[in-house]
C-alpha cells in the first residue's frame, strides 16, 4: 500500500480514533510511524480542537527527547501525521520487563525526560498527560515523549494565569489538578515526573488504590511510601518532587541543581531551526545573486499544510495581512523564487540590513549595538523563507526572533508590498489552491 511518497507497512498500534502504521520513505527508505486519524469519529467525539492542539504543539518542538512531527496531509476521510519512528517501546514496557530499573539507568532516563519536559515549559506547552505509557525508548535507550493530545499552550489559561481543565491519568495526576481551583501546568507536569521516577526506581505506584475516590484522598495527602533502601539522594529528590503543595515543590531548575540528579548529566541540546529536517527532498538551484549563494532549498508544502497554516484553517485568511507585530507573518507572490530572494537581499540592504543565508533561509540582521539610539533596544533578527504551492504560487514567510515590533512592522509592510499579490490576483490564486487540495485529496 502506498501513501503519496510512502509505502505504508504493519500496523504498530490502534485506538478508538484511528491507527499508527509503520511506513517507508520510498526515496530514502527512512522508517516513520504514520498516525492515520478517522475524521468522521474525531467530528462525532467532538475532538477536533484537541486533535489541532496535538499538532500545533508538536510543530512547535523539536528536541532529541521529543518524538518528532514532520509532516501533516489529509484525505476527504483521513488526517496522516507523518511521526518520529521510535522502535524501542514504551518505558512502561521497559518497567514491567525488568521490575524496577537500577538507579544509574533511572537516572539517565529521569534526566532526559526533565530536559523534555522543561524544554516543552520553555515553549509555553503543558504536557499534562506524563506517565510511562507516553514516553518511548528508542534502540538506543533514549526516551522519546509523546502523545500531547491533553497538552496546553499559553492561551488555554485563564486570566488568573493557570489552567483549570482537570485531565491526565488517574495515578500521575499532581494534587492541585484535583482541587479544581486552577494550577501551574509546569508544577503539575513536575509532579507527573516525580511520580514516573518512583515507578523506574521501585516498581510501584507512590499511590494506588482501585476506588478512585480513596486514590484521590491519598494524592491529595501526599504521604507517599520512599523504600529506606533506595539512596539518600534519590529518597530526597522523591520527597521535594512528590511534594502536595505546588509553591513548595521543587521546579526544573532546582531538579538539574538537586545532587543526585547532576550525576552524569549532559543537558540535551535541542534542534534548531536550521537543523529541522524537511521531508521534501528536492531543492531549486538558483544563480548567485547579491552575495547570496546557490542551491537555496524551497520547501514544498502540501494542501493540509496549506490550510493550517491559515488563521483558524480558513482559507480566505490566508491570504489577508496577518498582524505584523505577531512573531510571524505571510504573504503570497507569484514570483519566482529566485528572484524573491534577490530583492529581498536587495530590499533589506537598502533598508540599513545585513543578509546571511542559512540552510534555505535568509537572516536578515540589524544589530542595534553601538547604535546611537540602540539604548535598551534589542537587535533585530527575522529569517525568510519560500514555500512553494504550485509552479507559480509561493508563499513568503517572515518570522521575528528578537527586535523591534515597529522596524518589523515596517519591513514587513515593504516587503509584502513590492513582492506579494495584489488584491485583483487573490480570488485566482484561493482557486489556484483549490485545485491543489482537490489534487491531494484525490491521491489517497
Amino acid at each position: 500500500m502506498r501513501m503519496g511518497k510512502y509505502e505504508m507497512g504493519r500496523t504498530l498500534g490502534e485506538g478508538h480514533f484511528g491507527k499508527v502504521r509503520l511506513a517507508r520513505h520510498a526515496e530514502t527508505g527512512r522508517a516513520f510511524a504514520i498516525k492515520i486519524l478517522d475524521r468522521q469519529r474525531i467530528l462525532a467525539m467532538k475532538i477536533d480542537e484537541q486533535i489541532k492542539r496535538e499538532i500545533a504543539t508538536l510543530k512547535l518542538l523539536k528536541h532529541p527527547n521529543v518524538v518528532r512531527l514532520y509532516e501533516v496531509s489529509a484525505s476527504k476521510t483521513k488526517i496522516y501525521m507523518v511521526l518520529e519512528y521510535v522502535n524501542g517501546g514504551e518505558l512502561f514496557d521497559k518497567i514491567a520487563l525488568k521490575g524496577k530499573l537500577t538507579e544509574k539507568e533511572g537516572r539517565k532516563l529521569f534526566q532526559q525526560l526533565i530536559d523534555a519536559v522543561g524544554y516543552c515549559h520553555e515553549k509555553g506547552v503543558y504536557h499534562r498527560d506524563l506517565k510511562p505509557e507516553n514516553v518511548l525508548v528508542d534502540a538506543k535507550g533514549n526516551i522519546k515523549v509523546s502523545d500531547f493530545g491533553l497538552s496546553a499552550l499559553p492561551q488555554n489559561q485563564r486570566k488568573d494565569g493557570l489552567l483549570h481543565t482537570t485531565c491526565g491519568s488517574p495515578n500521575y495526576i499532581a494534587p492541585e489538578v484535583l482541587l479544581n481551583k486552577g494550577y501551574d501546568g509546569s508544577m503539575a507536569d513536575i509532579w507527573s515526573c516525580g511520580v514516573i521516577l518512583y515507578v523506574m526506581l521501585t516498581g510501584n505506584l507512590p499511590f494506588d488504590d482501585q476506588n478512585v475516590v480513596v486514590l484521590y484522598q491519598k494524592i491529595l495527602k501526599g504521604n507517599a511510601h520512599i523504600p529506606k533502601w533506595l539512596s539518600q539522594g534519590a529518597q530526597d529528590i522523591l520527597r521535594k518532587i512528590l511534594d502536595p503543595n505546588p509553591i513548595t515543590r521543587i521546579d526544573v531548575d532546582g531538579i538539574r541543581a538537586h545532587d543526585w540528579f547532576k550525576q552524569g548529566y549532559t543537558p540535551a541540546v535541542p534542534f534548531t531551526d536550521d537543523e529541522d529536517i524537511s521531508m521534501d527532498e528536492g531543492s531549486l538551484n538558483v544563480t548567485e545573486h547579491n552575495g547570496i549563494q546557490d542551491n537555496i532549498a524551497i520547501n514544498q508544502i502540501n494542501a493540509f499544510q496549506l490550510i493550517g497554516m491559515s488563521s483558524c484553517l480558513d482559507l480566505s485568511g490566508f491570504f489577508e495581512k496577518e498582524d505584523a507585530s505577531e512573531r510571524k507573518i505571510r504573504f503570497a507572490s507569484n514570483h519566482s523564487p529566485a528572484y524573491l530572494f534577490e530583492k529581498i537581499g536587495s530590499i533589506v540592504r537598502k533598508m540599513g540590513f545585513q543578509v546571511h543565508k542559512s540552510n534555505g533561509k535568509l537572516k536578515v540582521i540589524q544589530d542595534c549595538k553601538g547604535s546611537a539610539n540602540s539604548r535598551g533596544k534589542e537587535s533585530l533578527l527575522i529569517s525568510a523563507e519560500v514555500f512553494e504551492i504550485n509552479e507559480s504560487l509561493y508563499v513568503v514567510e517572515l518570522k521575528k526572533s528578537s527586535g523591534d515590533c515597529s522596524l518589523y512592522r515596517k519591513l514587513c509592510e515593504t516587503l509584502s508590498e513590492d513582492l506579494g499579490i495584489c488584491k485583483s490576483q487573490q480570488l485566482l490564486k484561493q482557486d489556484s489552491i483549490k485545485q491543489e487540495i482537490g489534487r491531494y485529496n484525490s491521491s489517497f
